[in-house]
């Protein structure tokens, strides 16, 4: 009978190991899903350029530019980790009823576009999307930074020690390590999450205004993640926190009134 539970025991641990390696090797397909690499821009109501930029490691990129006029400010739009462009013409819609101007540029893998998805790769894609700005003469203190999801991660990243006129955080989230060990919790995730995007111990270099967005009912971010955000974000800092909306935010009339309001008070 001790030797029918010694073999049971063993072949847990190789079963346990073997299902280990294989989340360890296939992590970045359980995190990433570019899907729809055909983008169209069908249903923007707003004109729009579709442009290329390059990031430092060579990769040419696409984005989608919407220009109302060069003196106002412009909101660099960083998707989530799933879909591509097209997914986010209804909040596109809705923001470019602001007196803004909006470039959302599509990661590496995803839309089309050549290369895989990384943590370091696509810090290096939002800094190509900046440098793009930048070179047709709108300075970082004329850029507000928004980030959806998986790019509230990368827009802390690049935010640090930086004069961006604002940040907008759509459903932050504390690091990807937390989010891992909430998700798969019998598993080692701190050693073996190759992208860990620690946004909590990134958070208290941004400088700029920040506006953390965030409904109670996500079930893929957990709400107390992005209150945690706000908690440690340097001042000023705002907050649109909702009983109903889920994992995204319904971009109602309230919320576009708050993002408006948010913008109109920037330097």
């Amino acid at each position: 009978m001790n030797n029918i539970y010694i073999k049971s025991f063993f072949l847990l641990i190789v079963i346990y190991v073997g299902i280990t390696v294989v989340v360890y090797f296939y992590q970045r397909k359980l995190l990433y899903h570019p899907f729809g690499a055909e983008i169209t821009g069908e249903g923007l109501i707003h004109n729009f350029e579709t442009i290329n930029f390059k990031t430092s490691d060579n990769f040419e990129l696409k984005g989608w530019f919407h220009l109302k006029n060069s003196n106002k400010k412009t909101i660099l739009f960083l998707h989530g980790n799933a879909g591509n462009l097209d997914n986010r013409i209804d909040k596109l819609n809705s923001l470019g009823s602001i007196d803004i101007n909006f470039l959302i540029i599509s990661w590496r893998g995803y839309s089309g576009n050549p290369g895989k998805p990384s943590e370091a790769g696509l810090y290096k894609d939002a800094l190509g999307g900046i440098e793009w700005l930048n070179k047709k003469g709108i300075s970082n203190d004329r850029i507000i930074l928004y980030g959806e999801s998986l790019g509230t991660a990368i827009t802390t990243e690049v935010a640090q020690n930086k004069n961006f006129a604002g940040i907008i955080l759509e459903a932050p989230f504390t690091s990807m390590v937390d989010m891992g060990q909430k998700i798969y919790p019998i598993f080692p995730v701190r050693f073996l999450l190759k992208d860990k995007y620690e946004s909590k111990n990134k958070i208290k270099n941004i400088k700029s205004p920040i506006l953390v967005l965030h409904g109670r009912k996500d079930k893929i971010v957990p709400f107390y993640m992005g209150e945690k955000i706000f908690e440690m974000a340097n001042n000023p800092k705002f907050k649109y926190f909702t009983d109903l909306d889920d994992h995204m935010m319904n971009f109602d009339d309230k919320l576009v009134n708050e993002i408006d309001l948010f913008i109109s008070n920037l330097n």
